[in-house]
């Protein structure tokens, strides 16, 4: 407060009022250059379809706003006749803007290139612990290199923080266990937002964040979210379906009769469950010169095992849309039943022949 006790304020309201006509000013033109560069990176980022642009598209947003205020400031320290203790104010204030605008842009490109390595997309949605994690580190620089400007020691801080974190360990260490876990998680790439997994406990569904406490993970039925740790998370038994490849593969097991012809049953299913993925989840066949699918999304037919009363095998179906595993799997299993039937091709169930004694087959006749 002793800045503004020898301030004759009746001799320095005009250079104020020119002060905030210069701010203003330089704010309107700011949003307007704003509004101009978003529309023209808009158009650029739309026409290249490139994740990196669309990158520094989103960290530049903003940025002439913040240079036009710096601009205006630096024009109002240098142009106007104000008091040393207002100058000292107003180079504090463009100090804290010029550092502020520059590490809201380190900030976004960081974190869009940290999405982009470990999510594989630049969506601001991805990741919520990894942004926390980095803007804090960020922002928390950028705080500490205003309050050194200002003259205020920061090694208090440092040790206060330092201080402070240790009795944070010890009094939240189930929270760190899920910090680090969900930190692990991300860095090794076990799964990643959008990914559709199972886990040994029996959760399964597609992730929809991976925070700094849990994830969240949607079931197919879209009904409820399920909130799993991350130190559960850590020492589970996960399947991931979206990787390495992202269509999910639907195993329907089948047993038929010892009289069929298995090649023939190998084809009519095949036919049956390749019309179901075009219907189902667009699937396109790609057959070559002898009339055989050669795409990767194929189905095909493996045979397992001869069964007491039948003959078992795994037919293979692809899908790319984790929500439609379940129609396609309860449509296969009607329409192939019903082939089946028109085809004369027998779907046993299980018997069992007793062979008795002669005394005991006679008594049962009495």
């Amino acid at each position: 407060m002793d800045l503004f006790q020898n301030i004759a304020w009746s001799t320095v309201v005009d250079d104020l009022i020119i002060v905030a006509c210069i701010l203003s000013v330089s704010l309107i033109v700011g949003i307007v250059l704003n509004r101009m560069l978003t529309k023209k990176l808009e158009a650029k980022v739309e026409a290249s379809d490139s994740e990196l642009m669309e990158l520094f598209f989103r960290a530049l947003k903003g940025v002439p706003i913040s240079l036009c205020l710096v601009i205006g400031l630096y024009w109002s320290v240098q142009t106007s006749d104000l008091p040393e203790s207002l100058d000292k104010v107003f180079s504090y204030v463009l100090f804290t803007v010029i550092i502020f605008s520059l590490t809201r842009v380190c900030e976004r490109t960081l974190s869009g290139f940290i999405r982009l390595k470990f999510s594989g997309s630049s969506d601001m949605t991805q990741s919520t612990l990894l942004d926390t994690i980095f803007r804090v580190a960020i922002y928390a620089s950028g705080a500490l290199i205003v309050l050194d400007y200002f003259n205020i020691s920061v090694a208090p801080i440092m040790a206060t923080l330092g201080v402070g974190s240790m009795a944070i360990a010890f009094g939240l260490r189930e929270t760190l266990e899920n910090v680090f876990s969900g930190l692990q998680i991300i860095v090794s790439k076990q799964f990643r937002v959008n990914d559709y997994i199972k886990l040994s406990t029996g959760a399964e569904g597609r992730v929809t964040d991976i925070n700094w406490r849990y994830i969240t993970v949607m079931p197919t039925t879209e009904s409820n979210v399920v909130v799993i740790p991350n130190k559960v998370i850590a020492t589970s038994v996960i399947t991931n379906h979206s990787q390495p490849r992202e269509d999910i593969v639907v195993v329907v097991p089948i047993g038929v009769g010892y009289e069929s012809d298995l090649a023939h049953v190998e084809r009519v299913t095949i036919e049956v469950a390749r019309k179901l993925q075009i219907e189902i989840d667009g699937y396109e066949p790609e057959f070559d010169e002898n009339g055989k699918d050669r795409s990767r999304f194929a189905p095909f037919v493996r045979y397992q095992a001869f069964n007491d009363s039948s003959i078992d095998f795994n037919t293979y179906l692809h899908v790319h849309n984790f929500a439609k595993q379940y129609i396609l799997k309860h449509e296969f299993i009607k329409a192939i039943k019903i082939r089946f039937d028109e085809e004369g091709i027998n779907i046993p169930f299980p018997i069992r022949t007793l062979d008795l004694p002669e005394d005991k087959k006679i008594e049962l006749r009495k």
